[in-house]
């Protein structure tokens, strides 16, 4: 049996934070990940937004780390040398009834501390993004994309820098409590048991199936899972539009974000789908969605302008909205199993708050 201090479960965008936080911290710190490189699903399968923090429920967990997170990522970004861009997003209002929504939305941000949320006139609007149909909108100057590769490698290089390990191909069989340790069962080439004294669950997708799998946690304390995939589709050509544009939902119409990545390409999305399992195709069917809710605000689309790009599978835990629904990260009192600490429904936004949920869960594991 090998041992270790410490074992971090997945090395998507939230372990490798995770990894790298305790790693600075002067842990040794072991990286398992199933899959032959990091970041294979959610981390990389998603817009790239770097998200204000203004949606959230006041005072929750998510709200805190997304705000939190968004100060370090910017951050981590420019001492890094990774590619992000603050770009900007417009909250837009597509119908006159719309408005107050659109109050509404001023007054949570102010609730969960962010206070840079601009109400546009019309000429302001015009002027920002000439292409886009509105009747009112709102800017967030804090929201941006980041390259989610080159944000993982720097991650992971940091991390190694300050002596964590990773283990690619290595899925988690099992694991037990076991006096002052956590043994963990690791399948692959060579079949493993590593021991160690804190162990950090952020397996993503896998996370409830991982906790299901080490005796000693109550089984009453693993949440539910609703897995819900979302699909892209991207334009053909130059983009028309230079910021991040997230329509209000409009009872009875469809709605899909507009987002760039770091080279400027513009992708729509993501719709909602609940699914049974992890099946990452985008059907070419769904477009007559994606043309129709994006002509809602942007009606000079032309046929033929979109096409099927990739999806992605959030680790929801209902099927209640992002903003309404609070990340889960349990320590001992919760399971029953000392050392332990589970992440589960890291949906968005887990990307721009990976660095928070880092630095909360290492000083978890100090004090917890």
């Amino acid at each position: 049996m090998e041992r270790t201090d410490c074992i971090v479960i997945g090395a998507g965008v939230v372990g490798l934070a995770t990894a790298r936080a305790l790693a600075r911290a002067g842990r040794d710190v072991v990286i398992l990940e199933s899959e032959s490189a990091p970041g294979q699903h959610t981390s990389s399968r998603n817009t790239g937004c770097i998200h204000a923090g203004m949606g959230y429920v006041p005072g929750s967990l998510k709200s805190r780390l997304a705000l939190r997170g968004k100060a370090l990522l910017y951050r981590f970004c420019a001492d890094y040398g990774v590619g992000h861009r603050n770009c900007g997003k417009l909250v837009v209002a597509t119908e006159a009834a719309q408005i107050p929504a659109l109050h509404a939305l001023m007054r949570k941000a102010e609730a969960n501390g962010l206070n840079d949320l601009r109400l546009l006139d019309a000429a302001e609007v015009r002027e920002m993004e000439p292409a886009l149909r509105f009747a009112g909108a709102v800017l967030s100057p804090s929201s941006g994309i980041v390259d989610q590769h080159e944000l993982m490698q720097a991650l992971l290089g940091d991390a190694e820098a300050h002596g964590a390990s990773l283990a690619l191909n290595a899925p988690v069989l099992g694991g037990r409590a076991a006096d002052d340790r956590i043994e963990i069962d690791v399948g692959g080439a060579e079949g493993i048991t590593i021991a160690a004294k804190t162990v950090v669950n952020a397996a993503g997708l896998g996370a409830q199936a991982v906790a299901r799998g080490i005796a000693g946690i109550r089984p009453d304390s693993v949440p539910g899972q609703v897995l819900t995939r979302g699909c892209y589709f991207v334009l053909r050509g130059r983009s028309p539009f230079s910021h991040l544009i997230y329509p209000l939902p409009e009872v009875g119409h469809g709605t899909v974000h507009v987002s760039l990545d770091v080279g400027g390409q513009l992708r729509f999305g993501p719709d909602s789908e609940p699914v049974d399992a992890i099946d990452y195709h985008v059907d070419p069917g769904r477009a007559p969605f994606f043309y129709e809710s994006a002509r809602r605000f942007w009606p000079d689309l032309r046929d033929g302008d979109l096409v099927p790009g990739y999806a992605g599978i959030r680790p929801k835990l209902s099927h209640g909205r992002a903003s309404d629904n609070d990340f889960v990260i349990q320590g001992s009192e919760a399971h029953g199993v000392a050392g332990l600490i589970n992440l589960y429904g890291i949906e968005s936004p887990g990307l721009t708050s990976s660095l928070a949920i880092g630095e909360h869960v290492a000083a978890l594991a100090v004090t917890g």
